[in-house]
């Protein structure tokens, strides 16, 4: 009898240990399998279509997603054989004004100061209406001089002097276009396709559906320069709904570059990559249980952690790099800002990563002190034109631009009516911005798309964020419509419900 009783009192003991976690890794049938099985069926990828099988040994086939083991982010093929294999986004934050830059309209200089006519804007919103409604908007020249450059006669505005000498390897879309005209969903919707939060990003996408080259980096960077970071923050290249190891990872140019990376003082690396090996062995049982892609992804976040931890620093060290190469971007070893950025720019696509994006701001140019279209547009002129035609000649030379896709845009343009603050600025725009495109696979030399006299809105070829986009998963093997994933019942994917590739960019 004594025996039984304890051994009673020792069962009673064990079930008052076991914890929830505890029974929904256990239970094989009921509640806990239910459970399991409509989270993996919820959020099971889907770059081909709708793959459940959640074995790891099934073959893949380009296009086709299937569990990646412990390394979520190994390089895998597309839907079609790509052009680019890695691209570089230049975001200039704020919303560049075209009509300073690259549009020149003969038609508004010669209209300047006169109202624009009621054709254009009945109906229209925009940001800030009140100081429109007080007053009729004017037609607002620009007093830039434009000249034609290079062998396709591209329009460039004396501001951009050095961007001026590679026009021919520059494919300019005049008739880009969005739906946000605030800075904040605005740019969510040009890195995300939607103004919702939660959604990933462009770059989130990619390494998701063709992972990275890179064994020792993440194969999503963010840079940032200028005065602050862009609005939105890091929802502009967040995972969203995806595994957090497709989430963008911010990159310092000095200092340590990465926070939080360096090894604890008094820990030596082989104890380290003892722990490492300890806790990854713990997380492999674990995966293998529960297939959760989270565990995959810190799985591969310690490994990847412990590289960088050498690759890192030997990234930012631009000692290597020749006195001419420093003199082309206009930059100095531990000179941090928008010259190194694109210096490192080169060294990450080089060093396999997928999708560098670099944030430039500030340019919003409404009129109001700091953001005139002055002074203050020239200094972030004068900060952004050589480096950005240095990394396309250094792309170039060192045969890196036949497979690096390089973009520049910002997340609206700025209407061809003038806005009166304390000197005379111009409102955000959603009808017409200008982005352009050099590297892989793209046609060089070439211009898509125009707007109107006024350069108020597209006259032709109209391209929507969501075509840029397409475009983009384009070049890299990937069809906008098949890079899908399924979350809360339905299959979401960056271009929504919209986006066309824009075939005339095509070489």
């Amino acid at each position: 009898m004594t025996g039984d009783f304890d051994s009673r009192r020792a069962y009673v003991r064990a079930l008052r240990e076991q914890t929830r976690r505890h029974f929904f890794a256990d239970c094989g049938v009921g509640l806990g399998a239910m459970a399991l099985a409509s989270l993996l069926g919820e959020t099971r990828p889907a770059l081909g279509g709708a793959d459940r099988d959640p074995s790891p040994a099934r073959p893949r086939t380009p296009g086709q997603a299937s569990p990646r083991g412990s390394d979520p982010l190994a390089a895998r093929p597309g839907h079609f054989p790509a052009r680019a294999k890695s691209v570089i986004y230049l975001f200039m934050a704020g919303g560049p004004s075209q009509l300073e830059l690259f549009d020149y309209k003969p038609q508004l200089q010669k209209y300047s100061g006169q109202p624009i006519p009621d054709s254009f804007i009945q109906g229209r919103r925009f940001a800030f209406m009140d100081l429109f409604t007080k007053n009729h908007p004017r037609l607002l020249g620009t007093v830039r001089k434009f000249a034609r450059h290079g062998d396709s006669g591209a329009w460039v505005s004396e501001l951009l002097p050095h961007l001026a000498g590679v026009v021919d390897d520059l494919a300019f879309i005049k008739s880009a276009a969005t739906d946000v005209f605030n800075h904040a969903p605005a740019k969510l919707f040009a890195n995300t396709g939607t103004v919702q939060f939660g959604r990933p990003s462009m770059g989130a996408w990619i390494t998701y559906g063709i992972g990275s080259e890179s064994s020792s980096l993440p194969g999503f960077v963010v840079l940032q320069s200028g005065p602050r970071g862009p609005r939105g923050g890091a929802v502009n290249w967040g995972s969203g709904f995806l595994p957090s190891a497709y989430q963008g990872v911010p990159l310092r140019g000095g200092g340590e570059p990465i926070l939080n990376l360096a090894t604890p003082a008094g820990i030596s690396r082989q104890r380290q990559r003892r722990t490492i090996e300890a806790i990854t062995a713990l997380n492999r049982t674990h995966h293998d249980l529960t297939a959760d892609p989270e565990i995959a992804t810190r799985i591969n976040a310690y490994e990847v952690a412990f590289r960088m931890q050498t690759s890192a620093p030997e990234l930012i060290d631009l000692g290597s790099e020749t006195a001419e190469t420093l003199k082309m971007y206009g930059t100095e070893p531990g000179k941090p800002g928008f010259a190194t950025n694109c210096l490192l720019a080169r060294r990450l696509v080089e060093r396999g990563v997928r999708f560098v994006q670099l944030y430039h701001t500030e340019w919003d140019h409404h009129g109001s002190p700091g953001q005139t279209l002055g002074s203050d547009l020239d200094y972030v002129c004068r900060d952004i034109d050589q480096p950005c035609a240095a990394l396309i000649k250094d792309l170039k030379t060192r045969g890196l631009l036949d497979t690096t896709l390089v973009v520049w845009g910002g997340e609206f343009g700025r209407t061809p009516m003038g806005e009166i603050r304390e000197s005379i600025g111009r409102n955000h725009h959603i009808d017409s911005m200008t982005v352009w495109l050099a590297g892989a696979g793209i046609k060089p030399g070439i211009t898509v798309g125009e707007t109107d006299e006024f350069g108020f809105g597209a006259a032709a070829d109209r391209v929507h964020v969501h075509d840029l986009q397409a475009t983009i998963l384009h070049l890299l093997g990937l069809d906008h419509t098949k890079l899908t994933y399924r979350f809360q019942g339905r299959d979401f994917r960056l271009t929504d419900v919209g986006g066309q590739v824009v075939t005339k960019l095509l070489a």
